[in-house]
């Protein structure tokens, strides 16, 4: 069991399932977007109607107003995955290259790393 907690407890494996949630989350919102915005103006812009969107050829439904929808779907999540993301990592990993250090600690967490640096250096002096 010891095994399988240090695993789950991993910082990769609880930073994917956090991922995962956010992603299915995000996606529930695009869908509701696509669905309540873009599919009625789909229909709007091509003839209206429950038919909007949709052509038949020898009573079989073509239905472009779905695909189109799609592809703003798949548009909208390929956006937000690239600037949220991509880029973002990108940035960092050009920062690292460089040698520069990602972000500097805030103040207080720097004054936290003195006053450790100060007690750890006053125990080597007192040490016998």
């Amino acid at each position: 069991m010891k095994g399988f907690r240090d695993f789950i407890m991993r910082g990769n494996v609880v930073d994917m399932a956090v991922g995962i949630v956010i992603g299915a989350a995000f996606g529930a919102v695009v869908t509701a977007l696509v669905d309540g915005f873009i599919d009625p103006l789909i229909k709007v812009f091509t003839g209206g109607g429950e038919a909007g969107g949709r052509f038949m050829v020898n009573g079989v439904p073509f239905n472009y107003g779905a695909f189109i929808s799609a592809i703003v779907y798949f548009l909208l999540v390929a956006a937000v995955v690239y600037f949220l993301i991509v880029l973002p990592v990108n940035k960092l990993r050009e920062r690292v290259q460089r040698g520069e250090s990602p972000a500097e600690p805030a103040e207080d967490v720097q004054l936290l790393m003195e006053i450790r640096d100060e007690l750890k250096h006053q125990r080597e002096q007192s040490a016998p």
